[in-house]
């Protein structure tokens, strides 16, 4: 059934609206493709990211007009559909290239990627390809693989610090080791002392005086006072 040319100029305004922000895009064609086919078709096309229509070659031409996908879609022939997709056209080729793999009814015509238009050996090159997703892991694993090993090396220092600190405790070693200095220190002035005060009463006893630690007799102040008053001379004489 022919199209009136108010359906045709609908059709045209929305592809030419989709086809606007569009990219890339790969054509291709089919012979006896079935519903269910199509229909798993245009699921694995959305799910790389891209939309499907199955065109007529002059409406494709004229909805493409203006758009970065004008080239690719510019004199086709036969029967022709278009997978478009304003983000990774490596997704898009790998998608579609592996489900052609398992599905020889749809072949590729061309495509074309920031408007340089390429052959079917182009876009099979196109989907072995590493997709933006996979560049930008790698390019974050590159830039924070330093960081990472550093992190680690950090981190197992303090972990193996951690152990011996624990051992250490646990086997009072820094009790005895902070308290050997101090006890060294305390039994050495202790003997210092003992020898200055043995020296001192040596001297006392070589000078017969009495050691100024010994005691004195209880009745010594009286007894001199005694001799004091006996040897003094008595009044009036």
């Amino acid at each position: 059934m022919a199209l009136s040319k108010s359906k045709k100029n609908e059709k045209v305004k929305q592809l030419a609206a989709e086809l606007e922000t569009s990219t890339s895009a790969i054509i291709g064609t089919f012979t006896g493709l079935t519903a269910a086919k199509d229909f798993e078709l245009r699921k694995t096309i959305r799910a790389a990211g891209g939309r499907y229509h199955v065109v007529k070659n002059k409406l494709a031409a004229k909805s493409a007009q203006g758009t970065k996908v004008e080239k690719a879609l510019q004199g086709l022939k036969g029967v022709s559909s278009v997978a478009y997709t304003s983000g990774d056209p490596v997704a898009l080729a790998k998608a579609l290239s592996n489900w052609v793999k398992d599905n020889a009814e749809f072949t590729f015509k061309l495509g074309i990627v920031d408007g340089k238009v390429i052959n079917v050996q182009e876009i099979q090159s196109l989907a072995t390809l590493p997709g933006k997703e996979e560049l930008f892991s790698k390019l974050l694993f590159l830039i924070n693989a330093p960081a990472t090993r550093l992190a680690t090396v950090i981190n197992a220092t303090g972990r193996n610090l951690a152990v011996v600190v624990n051992q250490a405790v646990e086997q009072n070693k820094f009790d005895a080791g902070a308290q050997a200095p101090a006890a060294k220190a305390e039994a050495a002035a202790e003997a210092k002392a003992e020898a200055t005060e043995a020296a001192a009463h040596a001297e006392e006893s070589q000078a017969g005086e009495q050691p100024s630690g010994a005691a004195q007799p209880e009745n010594s102040t009286a007894s001199q006072a005694g001799e004091a008053a006996t040897t003094e001379p008595a009044e009036g004489n």
